[in-house]
């Protein structure tokens, strides 16, 4: 559908090269105590690369989704593979939380810390979102399509465009009008997406070296054996899903990982998901999978399957019961871990949206919402791999649907 791009391999090159010198400038720039002020510029360069990949998020989802639920061609295809891709998700999110409980429990990186329970008055300027049923049914069907594309609540824009898509194939050849015309759009916000790419590298540049800037290189350090283990649980969890990813599409997982490392290294360096999106999606197309498969998988995977940032919440929220010294026994873990099945849920691919899921969960079940400043220095390198493991783990669901479909 789409044509390789000529500099794709050098783009990756970039953004590596960009990762490490930003690391460096970083360093730089904390040792010689550079003005606060030259800093904030510096992280100013990721916020706008990063605006610009919001700016077309949602016009492709609406767009690609809806060509391809129409060539689906009715609704019990829809059915048929959005049961197997809910399945999928619902299993992947399971394991992913199942793993980061079952190894926070026998590293238990929080132990040693021993810190006194804090003040009951005690916050940290993060909002609380305990999500209930109402309100993530609420949250799930949108009052406008149009604010829904405005402030990227992907969920509510893969809902309309579901809707939309099928109607848009029941009415027959006057569809056909409708689906030529935003198969073209998609064609266009790819393009621009190719553009978009260009300025990556220098994101990825100047969003290390505001990073280290700021933290120094104890951001490294200081929790090292927390950000080790947090590290080796993501390995294992892609691992993992690649395992399950080989049982279905078998050698062929090892040309997807080639195809998606560009997505992957950009996820990581920028600690979004949603600004890997739009390459991701180009790449699982030149893999083969199909564009009606991809289009209708891969933006559901960025609303129910975070595989890395759900991992996160449980591995995250234990962490910080083990350091007030707070037992929880297994029943109630596993009640967590079922609010945080809910809760995740339509969660976007943004920097410290799982701080603000899991800052409702520790409300839950009472344990300080303080205890969240413990996270936040290092939540940025955090961010980095689950932002990553996203990416891997709905990249491998869009093949295996593929693969279940042809």
């Amino acid at each position: 559908m789409h044509s390789e791009t000529p500099s794709k391999n050098n783009l990756s090159r970039n953004i590596f090269i960009g990762l490490l010198a930003g690391i460096v400038l970083g360093y730089i720039f904390y040792r010689q105590s550079v003005a606060r002020s030259y800093v904030d510029a510096f992280a100013l360069v990721p916020e706008v690369f990063l605006r610009l990949i919001k700016m077309i998020v949602a016009p492709l989802v609406f767009s690609t989704l809806v060509v391809g639920i129409a060539k689906l061609g009715d609704i019990k295809s829809v059915g048929r593979i959005g049961a197997k891709t809910l399945l999928w998700f619902l299993v992947a999110s399971f394991l992913s939380l199942l793993l980061g409980m079952f190894l926070v429990n026998i590293w238990q990186p929080g132990i040693n810390m021993h810190l006194p329970l804090p003040a009951a008055n005690t916050t940290i300027d993060i909002a609380q979102h305990a999500i209930g049923l109402k309100e993530f049914l609420y949250h799930v069907f949108p009052t406008s399509v149009i604010d829904a594309m405005a402030k990227n609540e992907l969920l509510q824009v893969v809902v309309f465009s579901i809707f939309f898509g099928i109607a848009t194939a029941a009415i027959g050849e006057k569809g056909a009008i409708i689906i030529n015309f935003l198969d073209a759009v998609s064609h266009v916000v790819l393009k621009m997406t190719q553009y978009i790419m260009y300025f990556s590298p220098l994101a990825v540049f100047a969003a290390m070296a505001a990073i280290i800037a700021k933290q120094g290189p104890s951001i490294l350090s200081t929790y090292s054996i927390l950000i080790g283990e947090f590290y080796t649980a993501l390995l294992l969890l892609m691992l993992l899903i690649i395992f399950l990813g080989y049982l279905f599409i078998g050698k062929r997982i090892a040309t997807l990982l080639k195809h998606i490392k560009e997505p992957i290294l950009l996820a990581f360096s920028t600690s979004s998901s949603e600004a890997a999106f739009p390459r991701t999606l180009l790449e699982l197309e030149r893999f083969g999978c199909p564009n009606k498969i991809t289009s209708f998988v891969l933006p559901l995977g960025y609303s129910f399957n975070l595989d890395g940032s759900m991992m996160y919440m449980t591995f995250a929220s234990i962490f910080i019961a083990q350091s007030y010294g707070i037992h929880l026994d297994l029943p109630t873990q596993f009640s967590m871990l079922l609010v945080l099945m809910l809760t995740s849920k339509g969660i976007a691919g943004v920097p410290r949206a799982s701080l603000v899921v899991i800052a409702g969960t520790l409300a839950s079940f009472k344990i300080p919402e303080a205890g969240l400043a413990l996270l936040l220095g290092i939540d940025p390198l955090l961010d980095m791999g689950r932002s990553a493991t996203n990416v891997v783990g709905n990249s491998v669901a869009t093949a295996v649907i593929s693969k279940l479909e042809a």
